[in-house]
């Protein structure tokens, strides 16, 4: 295993590291620049990597490693409270064996070889393009005039006609998206390979959102009850243990300005959308999509509380089993896309 690789890239003094990462630039698409090591640190797992930048977005390093992904058992066993809270959500269900229950939602187990890559530490929306006022107007939508005059004397901070245009308020502008709808996979792919880049494969994903633990989530096989989470924010418990498997009322959110603890960028330094509403884009072996990080926020609207309806957001190894059923157009309108380079021939230069 070469220098690009896991163990051996921790091994290595920080010059040292410079030096490999400086000699990579030449290899990346023209206007990428190298901005020096950083460490990133969370849930028990460390690294000193590389930042680029290319276009005003970041990248991170992330050394390769041989790995296995999946999950079918748990490592150390869920505490009491997620077990009573997880038996008592899905059980109003039906579900009576809790553990082939959410085997059956994972990716199988597997050993896999990652490559080491250039990754996007951001992720950016598929189906939706940030366009100028001017550049919304031509679209000759028949609504967009009246909508936008509207959004803008209002106190909304949001507001989308569906698979037509989103208007964002950011301070004293609007930010407007048009809706992609000509947009088909086989360009996507060929405009990001013109350009230098490739897609996430599901493995290479399970290995950037949990570094090959063999838990159920990043940080454990306990569900972290202290997290801030999109749509549920910081949940005070109430007498003891708070009921995660019913709507939680919104009296009892505490607010505050920290972010959200699923958005942070991780041990890789890479941030996820941390929102089970969302997918990110990956692709399987032959090329067919594999959605990762959500389900479109079926569990959280079906009512199955924090920890459940986080499962396709926070559980590692994740499968949406019913993504396969909605149509491209629905799937861009809440996917996401990071870009990535792989060093595979590198790995055997350096």
């Amino acid at each position: 295993m070469g220098p690009l690789n896991r163990d051996a890239w921790k091994g290595l003094s920080a010059q040292e590291k410079e030096k490999q990462l400086r000699d990579l630039v030449n290899h990346f698409p023209k206007g990428m620049k190298y901005e020096g090591l950083e460490t990133f640190e969370r849930f028990g797992q460390r690294i000193e990597t590389g930042v680029f930048s290319y276009d005003e977005q970041r990248f991170v390093f992330v050394p390769g490693d041989r790995v296995t992904l999946g999950w079918d058992r748990w490592q150390d066993g869920m505490n009491e409270q997620t077990s009573s809270d997880l038996l008592e959500t899905v059980s109003e269900y039906g579900v009576e064996d809790v553990d082939s229950f959410l085997s059956s939602q994972m990716s199988p187990v597997r050993d896999v070889h990652i490559a080491p890559m250039l990754v996007e530490c951001s992720s950016h929306s598929l189906g939706w393009i940030e366009v100028t006022e001017a550049e919304a107007m031509a679209q000759e939508n028949a609504y967009f005039a009246e909508e936008l005059e509207k959004f803008k004397l209002s106190d909304l901070n949001q507001y989308e006609l569906h698979q037509e245009f989103r208007l964002v308020r950011q301070g004293e502008a609007v930010q407007i998206f048009w809706f992609n709808e000509d947009l088909t996979l086989e360009y996507f792919i060929d405009e990001e390979e013109k350009a230098g880049f490739g897609l996430l494969t599901e493995d290479e994903w399970e290995y950037l959102y949990g570094g090959g633990c063999r838990t159920f989530f990043s940080w454990g096989d306990s569900f972290d009850y202290t997290l801030k989470l999109k749509h549920f924010g910081s949940l005070e418990e109430v007498e003891g243990i708070v009921d995660e498997s019913i709507e939680p009322d919104p009296s009892l959110f505490v607010e505050n300005d920290r972010p959200y603890d699923l958005e942070l960028p991780n041990f890789f330094g890479v941030q996820f959308a941390g929102d089970p509403y969302n997918y990110e884009l990956t692709l399987d072996a032959k090329g067919n999509i594999m959605p990762k990080g959500g389900d479109g926020g079926a569990m959280i609207c079906g009512g199955m509380g924090s920890l459940v309806g986080f499962l396709p957001a926070a559980a590692v190894y994740y499968r949406d089993g019913n993504a396969g059923e909605l149509d491209w157009e629905d799937m861009i309108d809440y996917m996401n896309y990071r870009r990535v380079i792989r060093l595979t021939d590198l790995a055997r230069e350096f």
